[in-house]
């Protein structure tokens, strides 16, 4: 069979291929506050997503199950225009690129990228080839860049010392971005990710609040690898706990431990400063905390938050003003930050499907019926959407 053929075949066979189904709530799952109209990041005006799925049965038997997804703060402008930053990790037993210069110049520029552990290295050298092809150089004759480039472990499931993410894929990611519905799941850099012993991925979701008087977004993009399985709670149900059966991990096995990761991505059209948005990275720790996450030793949580205000401030004039929500009034901003990643983490759980993957191991996604059965029994269910 080609090799083309044969990644079809896998991406087909594998679950990897998100068709259209049920997100949390369409299965009765209650959040709380008001999404936006996609219920995606992509509600913050301006942010485009792009992903690149890989899925392929290699003939001398290994898996490819990986991919990229990259997020553009103010889509095609991002080439040009940064967005005011901070980030925050509540575990640092992970890699996100240009943490550095975010902390320090409170500026993130360009996009933000989500792969594999071991492919961090050449997405980050494709960002700066992207950049360096796509505009002109600066003063210096270079087009200076410090990527932002987040990771988490796919090894479970995916030939990840193979290497299989390449530059052309990082660029295609970026390429084809757009607003509109975020696919999840078994998707871009979160195709081989498991969480709570479930398989799981890329989910988004967001949020509409007032603050300051004025009516603001937050949208969150969670790639989301972390946690075991008694400790999952959905809804405050203790959901892992019921559901113990397909376990990745044994009780004796030594790996069944909270080894993984979680990479979250928040952003907003609210203006914030970048010690403000910092502040808002922070609050991500506890949409995780809400899903049973106890942030394990083994386990890397890094967050990244960006506001797409005061694109003026941040022209590049000598001389620039910007504005920002008041302390004493983000609070609403920090509850929104807090349901959007609880639900984001929800919907990569839902939209996910079954995979085997490399070596014959396997990961089963969370089971709709008796998910909605236990809700049910707990009395958290007010009817399906």
């Amino acid at each position: 069979m080609p090799r083309t053929l044969i990644a079809l075949y896998a991406l087909l066979c594998s679950g990897a291929a998100v068709a259209d189904g049920p997100r949390a709530r369409d299965l009765g799952v209650p959040f709380e506050g008001s999404p936006g109209p996609l219920n995606a990041i992509t509600d913050v005006a301006g942010v485009t997503v792009g992903q690149v799925t890989l899925v392929e049965d290699l003939t001398d038997g290994r898996k490819v199950r990986t991919g990229v997804t990259a997020i553009l703060p103010r889509g095609r402008g991002t080439l040009d225009t940064p967005v005011y930053g901070g980030w925050f990790a509540l575990n640092g037993n992970g890699e996100m690129t240009g943490t550095a210069w975010l902390e320090e110049s409170g500026q993130l520029e360009g996009p933000v990228m989500l792969t594999n552990t071991h492919s961090v290295g050449v997405v980050r050298d494709a960002v700066i080839a992207w950049r360096v092809k796509a505009a002109g150089a600066d003063t210096s004759g270079y087009w200076w860049s410090l990527p932002v480039v987040a990771e988490t472990w796919d090894g479970h499931l995916n030939d990840i010392n193979g290497f299989h993410v390449r530059p052309e894929h990082a660029a295609r990611a970026i390429e084809q971005a757009t607003g509109g519905p975020v696919a999840e799941g078994n998707v871009g850099g979160g195709t081989g990710m498991i969480c709570h012993e479930f398989k799981c991925g890329i989910g988004t979701a967001s949020r509409r609040t007032t603050a300051a008087g004025g009516v603001y977004t937050v949208g969150v993009l969670v790639q989301a690898n972390y946690g075991l399985r008694d400790t999952l709670r959905i809804a405050g149900v203790p959901v892992g706990q019921h559901l113990r059966k397909d376990r990745v991990y044994s009780e004796e096995d030594p790996a069944a431990s909270d080894t993984g990761s979680i990479i979250i991505v928040v952003a907003t059209d609210a203006p914030l400063l970048p010690h403000q948005l910092k502040r808002l990275a922070r609050r991500a720790a506890l949409g995780l905390a809400r899903m049973g996450s106890v942030a394990g030793n083994g386990s890397g949580d890094i967050f990244v938050a960006f506001s797409t205000a005061n694109a003026g401030a941040l022209a590049g004039k000598p001389l620039a003003a910007s504005t920002s929500v008041g302390n004493d009034h983000v609070d609403p901003l920090f509850s929104a930050t807090v349901e959007a990643t609880e639900e984001a983490i929800v919907n990569a759980m839902v939209a996910a499907r079954d995979m085997q993957g490399n070596e014959g191991r396997y990961a089963k996604a969370l089971p709709h019926d008796e998910l909605v059965r236990l809700l049910e029994r707990y009395g958290r269910t007010p009817g399906r959407h």
